[in-house]
């Protein structure tokens, strides 16, 4: 597609509901973003057949060490370095785990950086410089699917082995074609026409919250519902660290808070500790044993009790 081809892009178009958008009082302007706004889950639930084997793909590379890479220019890129920023503090996973690749590099973050987006040998290089392999998965975010950075990424990515991922909110995209996944969730146009940090970007959000959220839950991060490797950082996070080992463990709370302080707030060695009897080295060694699985570590307490 080229530049001149733009204009058909689902994106790109302009809404004739919204021609008179500039006349619209606030509270006009207000319903009319949120009516536009509620379509987003709709279209993510029509992509859930495209979005579910790459989740359960990834899930599966992670089990193995394989990291969780986002790459994007612009609002999708800024939105890929958020959904791996917030990673680090809810699951307690080191910074390289899940990480953002954003075209132009860091200050893009903030400042954008003219024709970052169009440069495909960064967008390949940035891959190489990454050292993305085989247990790697490399998620390309584009609204309009045929940004020449993240393609090249993505491409270069799928050459090294990797599981590549684009998501787009168009069809038949350039970045589907690159990917071994094609994630395509149908917005339609923006309230503001071609504005696509709007619904373009709430749905890629959405979609990158499923990635990282469900590959965490898959591989041993919740217990139910509880962010059981959440890092109690603040006075906030340490009550909810009290609140889940007293819902985990069945204790009062002078007891959920005397576990974690032996912890140094750790939710699972805490739970495991009071629902065993036992020490902080035998509490780590069982959660070792089972691969930082709380559930399985408590299971094989059940089993153990009923011998």
């Amino acid at each position: 597609m080229t530049m001149e081809d733009l204009g058909g892009l689902a994106t790109e178009a302009s809404d004739p509901r919204y021609a008179e958008l500039d006349l619209m009082s606030v509270a006009e302007l207000a319903q009319t973003m949120n009516e536009a706004d509620a379509t987003v889950p709709a279209a993510v639930q029509r992509a859930l057949p495209q979005i579910v084997p790459a989740i359960e793909a990834t899930a599966d590379r992670m089990a193995q060490g394989g990291r969780l890479v986002y790459v994007g220019a612009g609002t999708p890129g800024r939105i890929g370095v958020l959904d791996a920023s917030e990673c680090p503090p809810t699951f307690s996973t080191p910074p390289e785990l899940v990480f953002a690749i954003m075209a132009g590099g860091p200050g893009a973050i903030v400042n954008p950086v003219e024709g970052a987006e169009d440069d495909a040998e960064a967008g390949a290089a940035a891959i190489d410089a990454a050292g993305i392999g085989p247990l790697d998965t490399v998620i390309g975010i584009a609204s309009s699917g045929r940004t020449p950075y993240v393609i090249a990424a993505v491409r270069r990515a799928r050459e090294r082995g990797a599981l590549s991922i684009g998501l787009s909110c168009n069809v038949g995209t350039a970045l589907s074609a690159a990917a071994e996944h094609g994630i395509e969730v149908e917005v339609g146009p923006e309230v503001l026409s071609g504005s696509t940090r709007l619904k373009s970007g709430t749905a890629q959000k959405l979609v990158l919250n499923m990635f990282s959220t469900i590959s965490m839950v898959r591989n041993g991060k919740a217990y139910g519902n509880l962010m059981v490797d959440v890092k109690a950082t603040n006075h906030k996070l340490r009550e909810r660290a009290i609140r889940m080992v007293q819902t985990i463990a069945d204790v009062d709370r002078g007891a959920a808070k005397a576990a974690l302080e032996a912890t140094s707030y750790d939710v699972k060695l805490a739970s495991i500790m009071i629902r065993r009897g036992e020490d902080l080295a035998a509490a780590t060694a069982r959660l070792d044993a089972a691969d930082g699985r709380l559930r399985t570590a408590l299971e094989e307490n059940r089993c153990a009790s009923s011998d």
